[in-house]
């Protein structure tokens, strides 16, 4: 067969058409009433799945995927064609979606250009462990409105009574009933007048004088002393490394706050 140069322009141009319109068939999931559904935004959602742990990518889950975007391609067109991108509200919270996006962007960027290096790890764990100490404490209190209530409680102790029935009359609902038990804790739990109330007993001690704290005044006894069980430097890196980030994020966002003009 003999093709004229006007066919033979015509064959060449239609078999073009075909390769093209291939080529975009490749690059889209679905057209849904004549708008694409891009495969790259597919391929983001499997991405976010797999790094969440939620699935493994697979045949069923890209089907999945396909047809949860077709369906939310669907409803989008139909709220639009009803005007709900229209709605100021509507447009005020993808405003607010926008920016929230844009901002995680710019963080993640921030975070990865700034690492947390291990030095820093190290040194946040040394604070952490010198701050919360090598002991644990086992206390208990009674909480009262004055320093004359607590006195008459410190008097009836040291004449006798079991700290265990008065703290029955503790304004501390939580601990009332149990004795007024606070359990093992450091240190650095409590606020250091009420820390410092109790660091200086010995076991089965009670404080000869109220501690005063900005809730009331408290009656301290002291059941016991034990070495702190502190995690050890692998077991809390990840989360130490994490709120490092986060500290540098928040003097970033401050810095940047800071060289705004701000009317």
């Amino acid at each position: 067969m003999t093709f004229k140069p006007a066919r033979l322009l015509l064959a060449l141009i239609a078999i073009a058409a075909t390769f093209a319109n291939s080529s975009a068939f490749a690059q889209n999931l679905a057209v849904v009433n004549g708008k694409a559904i891009p495969s790259s935004r597919a391929d983001q959602m499997v991405k976010q799945v797999v790094a969440q742990g939620q699935a493994t990518d697979s045949p069923q889950l890209r089907e999945a995927i396909k047809k949860d975007l077709i369906a939310r391609e669907v409803m989008m067109q139909e709220a639009v064609k009803q005007g709900y991108d229209k709605n100021p509200e509507v447009k005020q919270a993808l405003e607010n979606a926008r920016q929230t996006i844009v901002i995680n962007a710019l963080a993640r960027d921030y975070v990865t250009k700034h690492p947390v290096t291990d030095a820093e790890i190290k040194a946040e764990y040394d604070r952490f462990t010198k701050q919360t100490g090598d002991k644990e404490y086992h206390v208990r209190h009674i909480l009262v409105d004055n320093e004359a209530d607590a006195n008459a409680i410190i008097a009836k102790i040291k004449g006798g009574a079991k700290f265990e029935d008065l703290a029955k009359q503790s304004k501390d609902t939580g601990t009332a009933n149990n004795g007024g038990d606070l359990d093992w804790a450091s240190p650095s739990s409590f606020p250091p007048e009420f820390a410092a109330g109790f660091t200086g007993l010995q076991k089965g001690q009670v404080t000869d004088k109220p501690v005063h704290t900005q809730v009331g005044y408290h009656v301290i006894k002291l059941d016991d002393v034990r070495p702190a069980k502190l995690p050890s430097l692998e077991e809390v890196k990840p989360q130490i490394a994490d709120a490092l980030a986060q500290q540098k994020l928040a003097s970033y966002q401050e810095e940047m706050v800071k060289k705004a003009k701000v009317q």
